[in-house]
């Protein structure tokens, strides 16, 4: 029997399906943070939208509570108890379906067995963006050895440089850097990774807007076939800042271009935290929330 599995964040719904293999069916971006509220929730004109496109989704894929799980995070988790439970409420009674909102611990928890592999026995700094918080998990002699959150994510770096969205960015990478590291300048990170991997669709993105990708020397898990230098990501990054437009980039993902709208700011949260750990090898990969989720069950 297929399940389906959806990662609900604050700005992207990923549906996934699972029958043996775990495919991305399809995504589709709102942005929750506009016209947020705590108290009041999501706005009308955001829940509408929801709403009509997990209708299209349930019919189109027949969705029933048993075979349908839902993990939401990011802004959902600011809403007040009242909210939530509103939220809930309406979703259950329209859809049958259940809005699991996960706390950051298990968030971090699922980053940590989605990329539970084999990396050699190297140190390894694992980065995962969200709307509003970023997660890092750094695995060592393939274990676990330390977790941190973030207060910054790609929702507050749009509105802080909205020009970066100009079809041709007069946002600059350097002030976005300075502010990404004045934001995290209490966070310490170790200065002795031999690589980071970068998750949650980084590969794809990669590959559609030719950064400089090799072949992955440091280690093989099967998974993730591809590095890249740190010079070479700031390479790709001034690329699809100041010589891709943003009609360009929307063309390289037709099926949800609005998911173009956080790639500029997107590549330059990552760049400044491995400025700062002294980042050589940047790994892009695709794997995510829902990937944990499914090695935890098969564990």
């Amino acid at each position: 029997m297929k399940d389906y599995y959806i990662d609900l964040g604050s700005s992207t719904v990923k549906v996934y399906e699972y029958d043996n293999i775990l495919t991305l069916l399809e995504e589709y971006s709102i942005y929750f943070k506009d016209g947020f509220d705590e108290v009041n929730g999501i706005s009308e004109e955001n829940k509408k939208d929801l709403f009509k496109y997990f209708s299209t989704i349930v019919k189109k894929y027949n969705m029933m509570y048993e075979n349908t799980h839902i993990y939401v995070t990011g802004i959902f988790r600011n809403l007040s108890y009242k909210s939530k439970q509103q939220l809930i409420k309406d979703f259950n009674t329209k859809f049958d379906l259940h809005l699991g909102i996960i706390s950051h611990g298990i968030e971090n928890y699922y980053l940590g067995k989605a990329m539970d592999n084999d990396y050699n026995n190297k140190k390894v700094m694992i980065i995962n963006m969200g709307g509003k918080t970023t997660e890092i998990v750094t695995f060592k002699d393939n274990k676990i050895i330390d977790r941190k959150n973030l207060k910054i994510g790609v929702a507050e770096l749009l509105n802080k440089f909205p020009h970066s969205n100009y079809e041709y960015s007069t946002a600059k990478i350097e002030e976005i850097s300075d502010f990404v590291k004045q934001i995290t300048q209490d966070a310490e990170f170790d200065n002795d990774y031999d690589c980071a991997i970068f998750t949650g669709g980084e590969l794809r993105f990669e590959k559609l807007t030719k950064y400089n990708l090799v072949k992955n020397t440091i280690f093989n898990d099967g998974i993730h076939e591809y590095m890249i230098s740190f010079d070479d990501f700031i390479k790709g990054n001034e690329n699809i800042f100041y010589n891709l437009s943003l009609k360009n980039l929307y063309e390289l993902m037709p099926q949800n271009p609005k998911w173009m709208d956080g790639a500029r700011v997107g590549a330059v949260l990552p760049q400044a935290i491995f400025e700062k750990a002294n980042i050589s090898w940047i790994i892009p990969s695709d794997l995510n929330l829902i990937n944990g989720v499914i090695n935890d069950l098969n564990s």
